[in-house]
This record gives C-alpha cells, structure tokens and sequence, in this order.
C-alpha cells in the first residue's frame, strides 16, 4: 500500500449526517435493545445461540463510549478551541442534552412499580427496584462511587459517566491542540493500555470490568480515545479506498474473534479502526433515512429498559396465567423487541425532540454568542 494512502497533505472529509457514523449509530442502539432483552425469552439468547449475546454489552458500551468522544471531538472540538462555545456552555448543553429523558424514564419506572404494587402484582425481582438505589440514579450520581444506582433503569450508568467525561472534555482539548495526531493517537491507545494494566494491578480485573459504582474511571480513557482517533482523523487524509476496507476488515475480525470468546483488546481495536474508518469514508449521497434512524438512537437507548421492565411484567403473568406454550412466548417476545424500536421512535418525535427543540432554543437566547453560531448533535447520546 502506498504511503499517499495516509497523508497530512490533504483535506480531511468532515463527518455529515446520513452516512456511515449515523448508519452506525442506529446498528448499535439495535443492537443494545437486543441485548437488554436477550435474557427475557422462553431460553435466553445466549445459552441457546452463542455467548456474544451476553458479552455484547461489553463490546456495545465499548463502542458507545468511544464514538461519543470522536463524535463531540469532531463536532465541538473547533468551537471549544477558539473560545466560540465556552467549557461551561459545552457542558450545559450535553448536561441537558440527556437529563430530561432520563429523568422521564425514571420517573415513569417508579409509576409502573407503584401502580403494579397498588393492584397486587409485586416485580419478580424486588431487588432491582429497591428504593434506596433510586436517588443515586435519579441524580446521575451513581458511577462516582456515590452509594446507589442499581437496578431501575440500570444502563443509565454510562450516561452518568459520561456526564464526568463532558466536563473533562475541555481539558482533554486542551492537551490534544498541543500535540501532532500520531503523538494523540499514541497518548489515547497507550492511555487505555496503562488504566486497564493499573485496573489488573491494583483491583485484580480489567478497567472494562470496573463495577457500575465507578463508572467514570472505565468510560474516561475510552472517551479520551475516541478524542484521540478524532484529533487523529481531522489532521491526517486516509484514502477513501483504505478506510473502507480496514472498516470491512476491522468488522469481519471481529465477529470472527468473537466466535470463540471475547478477545477484550483485539476487540476494542477492532472497535476503533471500525469508527475512524466510518469517518474516513466518504458518503457520496447522505440518506435521510439513516439521519432520521440515527436520531431516535439516544431514545432507543434510554427507553429500551423501561420498556422491556414494562412489556414483560405483562407478559409474564399472562404467560403464567394461561399456560402458554414456548412458541406463544418467543412470539411475545419479538413483539417486546419490536415494542422497544416502536416506542422510541414515539418518544424520540412526540417528547424528545420536541422538548430538545425548546431547549436549543433558550440556550440561543441565554448565549452571547452571534446568532448562527450553532452545532449539530450527532453523537450516541445526542
């Protein structure tokens, strides 16, 4: 392969909605509904088809934290940079960019428990709704080691990580703008090799198993590598051509490696070379479709519990109730799956979107910055 393939001679592809990245984001958010609900059939997922269903929230969490570090690199990155969007107003915007939902979706877990409690019907598991774990996950305050936070709407522990992360971006700028893209690129793998080498030292695990209580210290040197791959992608032109293949590759190996178990660093490379490859990749004609699918995503993520909670609860007693057989059940079951998307894409367009637009807005008026002066979210959880 020719050296003109990687260059710091050429323009770099700025990222656009409707291509690969967006195609990406909706394929994970998919993918981690599948999760979630893989263990609530007649024969979980992964005892009846392969383990990766099980591991795959390893490698979805993974992907999410590093793809929300490229991602608000590549977008707010410049306007932090140069003093057009202040640490502070960066911050407030991703702050309010995912407490509103989430704070809907608890709230409307405690509804489901006290009404299911009022007619007799207690959770099957108690202790996934026990109220002392509430207030820490209410508050976003449950992956700083504050006591609490499990059970209810448990994967909200990486969007409490992340808020950690949001604030720390402005520094990570900060040290990145001073250095060359192969000594970020450099800093952002080693960095994520010396936390997990530190985690096996003094905890005896990898920093990717670092309980929910400390969140933040697994999610920050994965969002710092996805700063690093950004700050990597924005300075250095990689060829159309070899991205979409290392993207194939990086894809391909993947799967393959986790066919026989869960390779955690070949795996997270994999991971990487996949995102930088989907920003290289040019999209000659962006999909609106995949835009519009990319921005439920978020939705699909914060919802996907509360209704699996939700969906089963039902679905349990009736199938207790009537004795229904196994065919019946996984029939339900797809139809919870497809009752994840479906509420989504409603919540994303009655609640969310509308309130977010209601949002940007006060944030123009608040600011003092020209009007004009705006930023797409494209990120996960945006």
């Amino acid at each position: 392969m020719a050296w003109t393939a990687i260059s710091t001679r050429n323009e770099t592809l700025p990222i656009v909605r409707g291509g690969w990245l967006d195609a990406l984001r909706f394929i994970v958010a998919g993918l981690i509904i599948l999760h979630h609900f893989q263990g609530s059939g007649p024969v979980a997922l992964a005892e009846g088809l392969h383990p990766v269903f099980e591991r795959g929230g390893f490698l979805l969490t993974n992907f999410f934290l590093i793809d929300s570090g490229y991602v608000l690199m590549r977008v707010y990155g410049a306007s932090v940079a140069t003093g057009r969007m202040s640490g502070g107003d960066f911050f407030l915007k991703r702050y309010l960019r995912v407490v509103p939902a989430h704070l809907m979706m608890g709230l409307t877990l405690v509804g489901l428990v006290l009404a299911s409690t009022a007619l007799g019907v207690a959770p099957r598991s108690p202790e996934w709704f026990r109220w002392d774990q509430l207030w820490a996950q209410l508050t976003l305050t449950q992956a700083y080691g504050v006591p609490g936070g499990y059970g209810w709407n448990a994967p909200s522990w990486s969007i409490s990580a992340l808020i950690g992360c949001y604030l720390v971006f402005p520094w990570l700028l900060k040290g990145v703008m001073r250095l060359g893209p192969w000594s970020v690129l450099a800093l952002g793998v080693g960095g994520y090799l010396l936390a997990n080498q530190l985690s096996w030292s003094l905890l005896g695990y990898p920093v990717y198993q670092m309980p929910m209580g400390y969140g933040f210290v697994r999610a920050l040197p994965l969002f710092a590598l996805g700063v690093a791959l950004a700050w990597f992608a924005q300075k250095v032109w990689i060829s159309p051509r070899l991205a979409g293949w290392a993207g194939i590759g990086a894809a391909l190996l993947l799967a393959f490696v986790q066919a026989f178990d869960k390779h955690a660093l070949v795996s997270l490379a994999c991971i990487a070379v996949i995102i930088l490859a989907a920003g290289a990749t040019p999209t000659p004609r962006p999909s609106k479709w995949v835009e519009r699918a990319a921005q439920v995503s978020f939705a699909m993520f914060i919802t996907n519990e509360v209704v699996r909670i939700a969906w089963f609860g039902v679905t349990n007693v009736a199938i207790a109730r009537f004795a229904l057989p196994v065919a019946a059940q996984w029939a339900l079951w797809a139809g919870g799956v497809l009752a994840a998307f479906l509420f989504a894409f409603a919540f994303h367009h009655a609640i969310d979107n509308p309130l977010q637009s209601r949002i940007r807005d006060w944030l123009k008026g608040r600011s003092r910055r020209p009007s004009g002066v705006t930023q797409p979210v494209v990120s996960l959880e945006g």
